[in-house]
């Protein structure tokens, strides 16, 4: 299964970062590998928020969509991703953020996946962390484009 981790230090507020990652139908406007984004179902339960998402993902010729269960914990601070149904025999993704010193949030992302393809599974396993360090890199990007101005 391939799995990866990535940290960054982005210079924005924690509440606008967490906010960036659940706006997830924007996705497929700055997330390198995303054609496409849905949300079907959104609800706010105390400490929680649930989410049930589509997300289009692939690579030149191979896209495929899958439905995920995200859920925010506020008390924590972290989102926890896991799929439903697509082509994932399994895929969970936690996203920790961390308050640091003078406005900057610490991002840690960890991604555990298979993908029912053997074929496409082994050749993910290949590319995966680079790919995972394009994705934080344009999260990363996108967050000071949203929110970096606003410390000028």
């Amino acid at each position: 299964m391939p799995k990866a981790s990535v940290k960054r230090l982005i210079e924005c507020e924690k509440d606008d970062l967490i906010k960036l990652v659940l706006d997830i139908e924007k996705y497929p406007e700055f997330v390198p590998f995303c054609f496409d984004a849905k949300v079907y179902e959104e609800k706010n339960q105390g400490d929680l928020i649930k989410i049930i998402a589509d997300l289009t993902i692939g690579k030149g010729p191979f896209k495929d969509t899958y439905k995920s269960d995200v859920v925010l914990d506020k008390r924590k601070d972290t989102i926890f991703v896991k799929n439903i149904e697509g082509p994932l025999n399994h895929l969970s993704n936690n996203w920790t953020f961390t308050d640091k010193q003078n406005g900057i949030t610490e991002i840690a992302f960890d991604i555990d996946f298979e993908i029912k393809n053997k074929f496409l599974n082994s050749l993910m396993v290949v590319s995966f962390q680079f790919g995972l360090e394009k994705i934080a890199d344009a999260f990363q990007k996108r967050a000071e484009e949203l929110f970096g101005s606003s410390k000028n």
